[in-house]
């Protein structure tokens, strides 16, 4: 059983060596355990510090290309090197090492594919308190979402089987954290959570300038996650409530009609008309969107069954050096590699 750990990175050389010392060399039922960075751009010595900590893989961009691209970067780079369950922390060390043997326990006991790190938001004290109102509410709004019980939807501690990282698919640019929880839920992915503990802040977040611009986004992943796993229901109730509107203003007619005063309603007739006629088109696109989603599922089993094919029979072209001995190995040692085309 192999356990790649990997980490994203955009200029962490001052942090990723609290954040590797602080990484398990050993865990039951693990027999090997590697570490792997995304280099997403860093114009600092990030790299230079992973050789120097003896990190075994390297995957870089030449240009910063966000967060999502990275981790599925990291993922396709972890397959490639015979994974079987991959975690990912953060570089600024948030999460507790430690418990990276809990998140990998329900994988290795076959109860789950996908397992989310629960922060202790309430108790963790560089969380502002609407911060923690936020996080609490947006994880509540992708629970409903997703149709899963996961408290800590923003959490980027969590581990993945082989299985659930073959059939993972990100495709917006901002963040995977609730993106793979929807899909998870909704392609019926065995998906838990357990409690995890963080460390205090090395330095400020980097995914958001400010929590409205956080909101904005996340709540724009939301929207088109759920849109795009369950359009007939998303735009059938839109298409729905605006039929029902519609409905208000022609009852209001056809009574002023039966009292004989319907000359001075004809607006009345005429919203009727404009707003049945735009809710059956919204009902006809979710109709449509379900026809797409049909055709979107064959595309991602298509996507999985070639995926696993090259994992298993195709050496990875991005592996530049050959492996060395790890954390313990001499300062300088690692295998570099370059991000896969495309992503």
């Amino acid at each position: 059983m192999k356990l790649i750990i990997q980490i994203p990175c955009y200029n962490e050389e001052k942090t990723l060596g609290v954040t590797i010392a602080d990484l398990p060399r050993h865990i039951d039922g693990v027999d090997q355990i590697e570490y792997l960075i995304i280099n997403d751009g860093s114009a600092d010595a990030t790299v230079a510090e992973a050789r120097r900590l003896g990190v075994h893989h390297v995957v870089s961009f030449k240009n910063n290309r966000g967060l999502a691209h990275g981790f599925m970067a990291g993922l396709d780079a972890c397959l490639h090197l015979g994974a079987d369950i991959i975690v990912n922390t953060d570089a600024d060390n948030q999460y507790n090492g430690a418990d990276i043997e809990k998140l990998v326990r329900p994988i290795l006991d076959g109860r789950a594919d996908m397992v989310i790190g629960e922060r202790p938001i309430d108790e963790t004290a560089h969380f502002s308190p609407a911060k923690k109102m936020f996080q609490h509410l947006g994880s509540w709004v992708v629970r409903k979402a997703s149709g899963t019980s996961i408290p800590d939807a923003p959490s980027g501690f969590r581990a993945y089987s082989r299985e659930a990282a073959l059939r993972i698919n990100v495709t917006n640019e901002y963040t995977y954290t609730l993106e793979t929880i929807i899909q998870a839920g909704r392609s019926k992915m065995a998906i838990t959570s357990v409690p995890i503990r963080t460390n205090p802040e090395l330095r400020k977040s980097r995914l958001f300038k400010s929590m409205w611009g956080y909101m904005k986004r996340s709540a724009s992943v939301i929207v088109r996650s759920y849109a795009m796993y369950k359009p007939l229901k998303f735009f059938g109730t839109i298409g729905a409530v605006i039929f029902a509107a519609g409905l208000v203003p022609g009852i209001r007619f056809l009574v002023y009609m039966a009292m004989g005063d319907s000359a001075g309603h004809v607006q009345s007739l005429i919203l009727t008309a404009i707003l049945l006629m735009l809710g059956f088109m919204v009902f006809m696109l979710g109709v449509m969107g379900d026809l797409i989603s049909k055709n979107r599922k064959l595309l991602e089993d298509i996507q999985y069954r070639t995926r696993k094919m090259e994992v298993e029979r195709c050496k990875p072209a991005f592996l530049l050096d050959e492996p060395a001995g790890g954390p313990d190995a001499p300062t300088g040692a690692g295998r570099q590699q370059k991000a896969p085309a495309g992503r």
